[in-house]
């Protein structure tokens, strides 16, 4: 049983297109950055723990059956500062001002946990913004769509018009880089599947 653990909408949007059945468990946990942790380090980090913490209580209650994959995404700014949702109708407009006129990367970061352990893995993608006006960065923050976004800005809605060129997976900029994710998977399905088959061989032989 595959299950996804965020409660984000995008992700769970990109899961679906791509194919995949799961459930959705939603993790809670603190995600302040540690005093210098790198951004890869930061999004692997929170990815894990989100893995971490559904895994656990799903196992506690009996699924034995599990493959959980977390996921984290920020943005970091030019300038190296790692910006995830703003806090404020101001801190999404500082945030668009940094990226603004010049180019940023996004990172997610990937842990899937089954019973027989851990992966994780980080993907970036370098995004260009063209340069904005106050009165362009005021009316986006004002519709609302910069609030629950890393870095104050979705690439699938209002800003994809601002957004040219960029390097790398678009779907890592929505929440989900669905090549590495379903990489990932298939690894994992591939190593459950030898580890079943190894079990049943050494039955056979002890029997």
């Amino acid at each position: 049983m595959l299950v996804l653990a965020s409660a984000s909408p995008r992700r769970r949007e990109l899961l679906a297109q791509a194919g995949f059945t799961f459930t959705v468990e939603p993790a809670s946990i603190p995600e302040d950055v540690r005093p210098g942790e790198s951004p890869e380090a930061y999004v692997t980090r929170l990815a894990r723990e989100k893995a971490e913490c559904v895994y656990t209580r799903l196992a506690a209650g009996g699924n034995d059956d599990l493959t959980v994959l977390g996921a984290d995404t920020t943005v970091v700014a030019p300038l190296g500062e790692i910006l995830a949702k703003p806090e404020s109708e101001a801190d999404a407009a500082r945030m668009l001002r940094m990226l603004a006129g010049a180019t940023h990367q996004v990172m997610t970061g990937l842990a899937i946990v089954t019973p027989l352990g851990m992966e994780t893995a980080a993907e970036v993608t370098h995004v260009s913004m063209v340069t904005l006006s106050d009165e362009e960065i005021t009316a986006y923050v004002a519709t609302g769509e910069p609030m629950d976004k890393a870095g104050a800005y979705g690439i699938q809605g209002y800003a994809g018009r601002w957004i040219p060129r960029i390097q790398g997976c678009y779907f890592n900029v929505m929440g989900l880089p669905l090549a590495l994710v379903s990489a990932m998977l298939e690894g994992t399905r591939r190593r459950s599947e030898l580890a079943a088959r190894t079990s049943m061989d050494s039955s056979v032989l002890t029997d």
